[in-house]
């Protein structure tokens, strides 16, 4: 994938600022400052991304057993230089904070990856396993008038194949770490329990809402990034609405 060109980038910014072409002198000139600050917003997104991709990748070596010194090494700097950027840790999310009908798109969810040698759970997996079978998320879509079976293919034809077999214990990626965030900040404010699974949760002390299907639906489109977004945008799904 080539990496984007300054000149691609030059033409974005003046594509999107709202105030481009607005007159700054009798002469029309651009507005220089409005360009600067998309500009910067553009270099933002771009430095965010590329931020990501490496946490990413300290998550894989992390989770496979390498230090904090091989990682720095890896990327150059000391070893309490990279522990600081990336040693928060990350919530797990295990079984006993989902319903049942997540538990079981988690199998779905896991089942893609494996088949696709992918060694990440990406935000199409999410979506994939999601929409495998009929649940809250699915019965959300037809709500909103948007195809549940249509979501599935279309997130399934943007799998790619990864060069070797799926490890045992798969990361997250940073959207798909972020997507749940979101889904159980939605389960807590719904104060959602999910009636199938009430025992699972009695006589846990202060235990906290269980995360559905719709509520991980939620966090894959408010997330904004991923795969799964722009499916869910190419859909016609209206965020507002959710």
């Amino acid at each position: 994938m080539p990496l984007p060109d300054l000149d691609d980038l030059i033409a974005e910014v003046d594509r999107t600022c709202d105030t481009v072409h607005r007159a700054a002198t009798s002469q029309e000139q651009p507005d220089w400052l409005a360009l600067l600050t998309t500009a910067a917003g553009v270099a933002g997104q771009l430095q965010s991304l590329a931020d990501d991709l490496v946490e990413d990748y300290v998550e894989h070596c992390r989770m496979h057993g390498h230090s904090w010194t091989d990682v720095g090494a890896a990327l150059g700097v000391t070893r309490q230089a990279v522990q600081q950027r990336f040693q928060a840790p990350h919530k797990r999310y295990g079984p006993e904070t989902m319903t049942g009908d997540l538990r079981l798109a988690m199998t779905h969810v896991k089942r893609a990856a494996v088949q696709h040698r992918n060694n990440y759970i990406g935000t199409e997996h999410l979506l994939w396993g999601l929409t495998a079978e009929a649940n809250s998320a699915t019965r959300l879509l037809r709500s909103l008038e948007v195809s549940p079976d249509d979501i599935h293919r279309a997130v399934g034809a943007r799998f790619s194949v990864g060069a070797s077999q799926a490890a045992e214990r798969i990361a997250w990626t940073p959207y798909s770490r972020r997507a749940i965030a979101i889904a159980e900040e939605r389960a807590c404010a719904e104060g959602h329990e999910g009636a199938e699974d009430h025992e699972a949760v009695e006589g846990r002390e202060g235990a906290e809402p269980l995360i559905d299907c719709h509520h991980l639906l939620h966090g894959l489109a408010r997330t904004g990034r991923g795969v799964a977004a722009t499916v869910l945008a190419e859909a016609g799904l209206d965020l507002s609405a959710l």
